[in-house]
């Protein structure tokens, strides 16, 4: 059975290598455009972006070295899949320095910043938020239901939610929602569509942390502000009575936040 063992190891070794190599390559990448952004300050947002893109290609890697280990050892390899966690962390920082982290805001508080990335068209946008999406959809995945993390994906989800409606130039995307004959109708129709799904379960995902794990009042407050971040695109859209509703809501869970500090059973 040692024997085994240990050759299975050796297997998962030689097999894990490239992938190994590959996130070395990809983290020297990073470090060669950080270092060229200290010295020349031009298209920033641009390299950010291409910092993003790699963060989620160096997370797959880890991917793949924990299914190897599945697949030849048995075990998920925890180490690829945390370290694959924090580089998730990583990708989203870069998007949040090109775009702002602001949850409930209109976008004249960040528009500014997406003129610093207007080249990009909506389908690269869309593409990048997917492929980040799907990342971590597969290292929770990865690490399944009884983790230690499960509370902190929560925060992870939520800033995903939040970069991904920043990411969107809501003053181009509202003219094209509306316009069947824009070539970008498709695209932002589906795109508006998944800001909304990610603000409401981000809203949800808050509020079940508050409730059964932390019972901090900061969590009910961000659970508070994505709701009314997504009223905000409901109003845009003119969906009068689904912004009614998430306000309706976001009362009751006010007020629920307040009962609770009245009775000292929040923190």
């Amino acid at each position: 059975m040692a024997k085994i063992a240990a050759e299975s190891r050796e297997l998962f070794n030689a097999k894990s290598k490239p992938f190994r190599d590959l996130v070395q390559k990809s983290l020297d990448k990073e470090k060669s455009i950080l270092n060229l952004m200290k010295s020349d300050n031009s298209g920033i947002a641009y390299k950010k972006l291409l910092l993003t893109e790699e963060m989620i290609y160096i997370t797959t890697l880890y991917l793949t070295i924990n299914n190897l280990s599945v697949e030849i050892l048995g075990p998920k390899n925890t180490d690829a899949l945390n370290e694959g966690r924090k580089t998730l962390y990583k990708a989203i920082i870069y998007l949040e320095e090109i775009v702002t982290n602001l949850i409930d805001a209109p976008f004249s508080e960040y528009e500014d910043n997406l003129k610093e990335i207007q080249n990009i068209p909506l389908s690269k946008r869309y593409l990048v938020v997917r492929k980040l999406g799907l990342a971590i959809d597969l290292i929770l995945e990865g690490f399944g239901d009884n983790t230690k993390w499960k509370w902190s994906f929560t925060e992870l989800q939520g800033r995903y939610a939040t970069v991904t409606k920043n990411f969107l130039d809501l003053k181009v995307a509202m003219q094209d929602h509306f316009n069947p004959r824009s070539a970008d109708y498709d695209t932002t129709v589906m795109y508006v569509r998944l800001i909304k799904r990610l603000l409401n379960e981000s809203a949800d995902g808050y509020r079940e942390r508050y409730e059964l794990s932390t019972r901090r009042i900061d969590d009910m407050r961000l659970a508070i502000q994505y709701l009314l971040a997504l009223r905000r695109i409901h109003l845009l859209l003119n969906e009068k009575d689904e912004a009614e509703d998430i306000k309706k809501k976001a009362i009751v869970w006010k007020e629920k936040m307040e009962a609770d500090q009245k009775k000292g059973t929040s923190k």
